[in-house]
């Protein structure tokens, strides 16, 4: 059996899948979030959760924020690493108490989400992601600033 090499085209193409990924689950994401702030995209029948409410509102509002922010690539790794937590949250307290597996508690989304989330924290955004224009912005400032002649 023939076992591709580390540098061949699916280790290139790693960071590429793995933005494509980022952004898909954060827009995912984020689209619970509107469904449930602002009664779009089919979800909550046109309805929307009441403001402050717990724990729905917080839910809503860290899904919106943190799936942007995610499908975005911006602060990627705590945005996930938030988001993550409230999945986690959202697993144990309202889903797991129903009954212990995903598919009869009807938390296979949370789970879901949960496990993908943090796996981004661990990986980073890959390609295509802001974080990574904001770093070459700021090595590129500061090897500019490392090469300016000093004047007295």
């Amino acid at each position: 059996m023939h076992v591709p090499s580390p540098s061949g085209p699916l280790h290139r193409a790693q960071p590429y899948a793995l933005g494509l990924f980022r952004a898909v689950v954060g827009l995912l994401f984020a689209c619970h979030g509107a469904a449930s702030l602002f009664g779009v995209l089919g979800g909550r029948d046109g309805g929307t959760v009441d403001i402050g409410t717990w724990p729905g509102w917080y839910a809503a509002v860290i899904q919106l924020a943190a799936g942007g922010l995610v499908m975005l690539g911006l602060g990627t790794r705590s945005a996930a690493f938030l988001a993550s937590g409230s999945m986690a949250y959202a697993y144990f307290v309202v889903h797991q108490p129903e009954s212990l597996f995903p598919l009869t508690n009807g938390g296979e989304a949370s789970a879901m989400f949960c496990w993908a989330f943090l796996l981004l924290v661990f990986t980073g955004p890959g390609a295509f992601a802001f974080d990574g224009l904001l770093a070459a912005r700021t090595a590129d400032a500061a090897a500019r600033t490392e090469r300016a002649p000093v004047t007295a």
